[in-house]
């Protein structure tokens, strides 16, 4: 919402960064799917937050910045959250194409994790992180199982935030072999901590990186389907003492809740619920298999859920129930997914696919509408990570994670009638022009301006070659001319 207006005699105050001249949008928290822009807006920021929006005119005249950006003809808006990541993926873009999500796991992305050392971890996440960076995205939640030794999770932390970014590093666990997951085959190399270790190991993590931390350090038992249920509860207690979220991928695969009934006679979320292991700090990643029973146990229990259109829809694993959730209280972000799920790590995409797929699942396109992906990116990501207040709004008081976003410049940004169609329909991450966190650039001028983004590059090409060879990934590599 706008500042109050400044008495005409107040003498300008000093800010650090005066974004003048855009088209400013921000979600409305009290209206799901809805949101406000400033056609001739602008936004003043100082100490790492936002302390007025308001119209160009009257900011002009309100602040002396140290810097003043001219964004006319450009949007904008909250940073974006990408709440369920992988990337140490991002070694590994573009393979394991035309796979279901089964022989995807089993042939190829488990066969890679368990060949990921811990310098390619860091690499892959400088990488990814600088790609998110690029992409507007100031907030990401990195699902990472691949190195979890206690120095590989703080070095991946650490590079999320030598990029500029905030974020989580969700510990991946898998803890004691369970029935379920020897019936499955998950490969045995997976399994290199007991439950007890597990959970030792992610102690130390949340102690070095604790709440309120740049970038946090959640538990996150790898997936709830297949996972030892004394590390789930483990980790829920966990969180709780740390006072921070925990994560998890839940019901992705149709094949996921049907195992877990055969094995334990409850589906996995009815199950979270009976055992009080539900509640505000869940984050649940796809949720797409849930039934009426689940989707309300969601909903009552305060839980978010990380939609991610892209893969389920790369990996044709189904279409998350969304406005089921919706309607039953739950909180909704977007994910990426990763690099392998999708090719990129970009928002714009995502948002598009969110509409597609469920305009597709319902054959109704009023189902869901621009301004709901778009909340989901920005306001309900923060929501997803529990946020200060404020955050994922272009608000005063909120913290300064903004996106930049060019929409005149181009032939498809011609012409430009409805700012949140535009956004969804048009846009995408190659139309990001700068990247805000807490007030600082982080990504402007085609450039991230902390990393040296070519060094970065060649480092990770050659930790590419080696570590798909190692992992004997050579089928799903090319290797000469398409023949189709």
């Amino acid at each position: 919402m706008p500042s109050p207006p400044l008495a005409e005699s107040a003498a300008p105050r000093d800010c650090d960064l005066l974004l003048t001249g855009g088209h400013v949008l921000t979600p409305d928290p009290e209206s799901t799917g809805r949101t406000v822009s400033h056609e001739d807006g602008s936004v003043a920021v100082d100490a790492g937050r936002i302390v007025a929006v308001g119209s160009a005119t009257a900011l002009r005249g309100a602040f002396r910045a140290r810097r003043s950006v001219d964004c006319t003809g450009m949007a904008v808006l909250p940073g974006f959250t990408d709440a369920h990541t992988h990337l140490f993926q991002s070694l590994a873009r573009g393979l394991g194409e035309g796979m279901a999500i089964w022989p995807w796991l089993r042939e190829f992305m488990w066969p890679y994790a368990i060949a990921v050392t811990a310098q390619d971890a860091r690499v892959a996440a400088r990488l990814g992180a600088a790609e998110a960076a690029r992409a507007g995205i100031t907030t990401v939640v990195d699902h990472h199982y691949a190195p979890t030794d206690t120095e590989t999770v703080l070095a991946v932390a650490d590079a999320i935030e030598e990029t500029g970014l905030r974020g989580v590093v969700a510990r991946g666990m898998l803890g004691d072999r369970t029935a379920v997951a020897e019936a499955r085959g998950l490969p045995t190399a997976l399994y290199r901590y007991s439950t007890a270790e597990e959970l030792r190991i992610t102690a130390e993590c949340l102690a070095a990186r604790p709440a309120g931390s740049r970038v946090q350090v959640w538990p996150a038992p790898l997936n709830l389907s297949y996972g030892d249920q004394n590390l789930v509860s483990g980790a829920v207690e966990q969180a709780r003492r740390a006072d921070v979220r925990w994560h998890t991928h839940c019901s992705e695969g149709a094949k996921d809740p049907a195992s877990y009934l055969d094995a334990y006679g409850i589906r996995p979320v009815a199950w979270l619920e009976k055992e009080g292991l539900l509640d505000e700090r869940a984050t649940l990643a796809h949720a797409v298999w849930l039934d009426e029973e689940e989707i309300a146990a969601v909903g009552a229990r305060g839980a978010s859920v990380a939609h991610n259109p892209g893969s389920n829809a790369y990996l044709a694993s189904g279409t998350m129930p969304l406005a089921a959730l919706r309607a039953a209280g739950a909180t909704v972000a977007l994910g990426t997914d990763g690099p392998c799920a999708g090719g990129r790590q970009d928002m714009f995409e995502v948002m598009k696919q969110m509409l597609f797929t469920q305009r597709l699942a319902t054959l109704d396109p009023a189902s869901v509408r621009c301004g709901d992906a778009l909340t989901a990116a920005t306001l309900g990501g923060a929501r997803y990570t529990g946020s200060v207040p404020g955050t994922g709004r272009v608000t005063p008081g909120a913290p300064a994670d903004l996106a930049v976003v060019d929409v005149s410049s181009t032939a498809r940004h011609t012409p430009l009638h409805r700012l949140d169609s535009h956004l969804v329909h048009t846009a995408q991450s190659s139309d990001v022009v700068m990247t805000i966190v807490a007030g600082e650039v982080v990504f402007e001028d085609s450039r991230c301006t902390r990393i040296d983004e070519e060094e970065l590059y060649a480092h990770a090409r050659e930790h590419a070659v080696a570590l798909t060879r190692r992992a004997d990934l050579t089928d799903h590599t090319f290797q000469g001319a398409p023949t189709c």
